[in-house]
């Protein structure tokens, strides 16, 4: 009967991760950035590391390392206007897949997933594929990302100002 219960809840908790992923896809591809910032525990990093290896995050050269106050700042620049990739973003479509829990324990998740974003800008295609890790946090049942790292396939090659939230 117990290993019911938490099968039962590791299920619910996974399936709860899973959608939280695929609504913060949804919010990046339509831009809606400051939703996107509500899904984020006060204490979450977003990491771009160059590294694709790099377990330590605060000591190593990373395309982004963002904090709170970082991610609110990043998402000012995307939606005010003034930024060139801002005025000129590109629209994208993203498919985030193979979900894979890694973690589980009561409040704190980790999952790892794949991640292809098709992106359009001015008449240019580009793809962009990913290995995300995202560690979500369940505060009265509630989840929010608390960590998302994503490792770029191509991390190691010159990459072209972005100007959306990978």
């Amino acid at each position: 009967m117990m290993d019911d219960r938490n099968t039962l809840f590791s299920q619910q908790t996974f399936t709860a991760a899973v959608e939280l992923i695929w609504r913060e896809a949804e919010l990046l591809d339509r831009k809606d950035y400051r939703a996107w910032l509500d899904l984020w525990t006060p204490s979450g990093f977003y990491v771009v590391p160059i590294d694709h290896a790099t377990t330590d995050f605060a000591s190593t050269l990373n395309y982004v390392f963002d904090d709170q106050d970082m991610r609110e700042k990043r998402v000012q620049r995307m939606v005010s206007g003034y930024s060139a990739s801002a005025s000129d973003a590109a629209r994208t479509v993203r498919t985030v897949s193979r979900f894979t829990l890694t973690s589980d324990a009561a409040d704190v998740v980790e999952v790892n997933s794949s991640q292809v974003i098709v992106a359009c800008k001015r008449g240019t295609t580009t793809l962009f594929a990913a290995d995300l890790t995202h560690r979500i946090r369940f505060t009265d049942g509630e989840p929010r990302i608390e960590q998302k790292v994503i490792r770029l396939i191509d991390s190691n090659e010159a990459l072209n100002a972005i100007g959306f939230l990978l």
